[in-house]
């Protein structure tokens, strides 16, 4: 099994993670309510989700 001669320094590792970095979630409209709801979750305005009603929303 191979075993790295030299330790990895924090700046090939940074380096190396940098791809990994925290990104905006990338929001999607709603089909029902035309509101922005993030992609793979019930929207929470209308509680719609795939062209079904999955949550009840109390409105006031």
């Amino acid at each position: 099994m191979a075993v790295p001669k030299r330790r990895t320094s924090k700046m090939k590792k940074r380096l190396r993670r940098s791809g990994q970095r925290w990104r905006i979630a990338k929001l999607k409209t709603c089909p029902e309510c035309d509101s922005a709801v993030r992609s793979h979750t019930a929207c929470p305005s209308c509680g719609y989700y795939r062209d079904r009603q999955v949550l009840t929303i109390d409105t006031f």
